[in-house]
C-alpha cells in the first residue's frame, strides 16, 4: 500500500495514512508474531511524523554521506536525474531531504532520503535544503524506503535489491515488508530474485525502468536453468550488450536465455567476439563496437549519441575517401 510523502506534514498539515497492520497475502498472526508485526506498524507510523514541526536548514553537501544501505542502481543514461537538475537550477530545491546526524559524529550527517536532490545541490554549487533528525537504524530503513514508495521512481529490481540488502543486514521480514509498503507473499516472491540471479548479471542489466515484476520472475525461471548460468555471464560481457539501455539490456537477455531453452539457433562464444567502447572526455557519446566475421557493427549512445549517428551517415562519402586515402598510405608506406 503506497504511502503519503511524508513530507506532508510540513507543507500541508495533513494526517499520515497509516500501514496495514495485517498482511495481505491472507496470513492471520497471533502471539509473538502479532505483537511483533504490531510493533513495527508502530515504528513505521512514528516514522512518517518524523518531520512534522521540524525546522529546515541549509547543509553544505560536502558533509552529507550515503544511507548505510544503498536503494539505487548507476544508471549511466539517467534521464530523469538531468530532469531534476534542471527543475532545481531553474526554480531551486522544492521539497528538504532528510538527514540524521552521523552515527561515527565527527560534525557529518547521514542522509536518509534524498540523494539526488544532495547530489544535485553538490552539482549546482549550492546548499541543500534539509531536515536534521536524530534516527535508529530501524526508523532510519522504513523512512528511507516509505519515502521512496511514495515517490515510486525506483524500479522493480531497485526495490528488490533494497529489500535483499535490508535482509542481510539482518532486518525481520515485517520491517522490510513496513519499509517498502507491501505484503508478505510479495516481499517473498521479490526475495527469490537475487537468489537465482547473480548479481553480476543483475548489475549488468541494471535499473531496468519499466520492467516488473512478472518479467523478472520469468527471467528467474529462465536462469535457474542449470545451462544457462554461465550462457547469461557470458552474454552480458560483451560491448554490444553494455552499449544499450538498461530496459533493452534486460530484453536482450531474456530473448537470449529464451531461444537458448526453445532448442533455437542462439548466438555463442560472444565473449570471443573482438568490441571496444569508446567516450570523449565529456561522456556525451558512447561508441560501442563489435566484429564478428567479416561483420564490424557500431552502436552509438549516450546524449549526443542520435545526433552523431546522424552526422556519420550525412558524412559516410567523406569518410570513406578519407579511410581510402589511408588505405593508400598504408600500403605504400609513404
Amino acid at each position: 500500500m503506497a504511502r503519503k510523502n511524508i513530507f506532508e506534514s510540513i507543507m500541508h498539515g495533513e494526517p499520515d495514512v497509516a500501514v496495514d497492520a495485517e498482511p495481505s497475502g491472507g496470513f492471520r498472526k497471533f502471539g509473538a508474531a502479532k505483537s511483533m508485526s504490531s510493533s513495527i506498524d508502530e515504528l513505521a507510523r512514528q516514522a512518517s511524523k518524523l518531520v512534522d514541526g521540524e525546522t529546515v536548514v541549509d547543509l553544505d553537501p560536502n558533509l552529507l554521506d550515503a544511507s548505510f544501505v544503498t536503494d539505487r542502481m548507476p544508471e549511466s543514461d539517467d534521464e530523469e536525474y538531468r530532469e531534476l537538475l534542471n527543475a532545481v537550477r531553474e526554480r531551486g530545491q522544492d521539497s528538504p531531504i532528510l538527514v540524521r546526524p552521523h552515527p561515527k559524529g565527527d560534525g557529518r550527517y547521514m542522509i536518509v532520503f534524498g540523494h539526488r536532490r544532495a547530489r544535485v545541490a553538490k552539482e549546482l554549487g549550492r546548499t541543500v535544503r534539509a531536515v536534521v533528525k536524530p534516527l535508529a537504524d530501524l526508523d532510519h530503513v522504513i523512512s528511507q524506503g516509505q519515502e521512496n514508495s511514495a515517490r515510486a521512481n525506483l524500479s522493480f529490481i531497485e526495490r528488490v535489491q533494497f529489500a535483499d540488502r535490508l535482509e542481510k543486514l539482518g532486518y525481520a521480514r515485517d520491517a522490510i515488508q513496513s519499509a517498502l509498503s507491501i505484503d508478505y507473499q510479495t516481499l517473498s516472491k521479490m526475495l527469490t530474485i537475487p537468489k537465482a540471479i547473480p548479481e553480476a548479471i543483475i548489475a549488468a542489466i541494471g535499473p531496468a525502468k519499466g520492467i516488473g515484476r512478472d518479467r523478472w520472475l520469468e527471467m528467474r525461471k529462465l536462469i535457474e536453468n542449470p545451462r544457462h548460468g554461465s550462457q547469461a555471464l557470458q552474454f552480458v560481457e560483451s560491448a554490444e550488450f553494455a552499449a544499450a539501455k538498461s530496459a533493452d539490456r534486460f530484453d536482450q537477455l531474456f530473448e537470449f536465455l529464451r531461444g537458448a531453452g526453445s532448442g533455437k539457433p542462439v548466438r555463442k562464444a560472444i565473449g570471443g567476439s573482438a568490441g571496444s567502447v569508446w567516450t570523449p572526455d565529456d561522456k556525451s557519446v558512447k561508441v560501442a563496437t563489435k566484429l564478428s566475421g567479416k561483420t564490424f557493427s557500431i552502436a552509438l549512445n549516450e546524449k549526443n549519441g542520435r545526433e552523431f549517428g546522424v552526422f556519420i551517415t550525412n558524412n559516410l562519402d567523406q569518410l570513406y575517401e578519407a579511410f581510402k586515402e589511408s588505405k593508400k598510405v598504408t600500403e605504400t608506406g609513404d
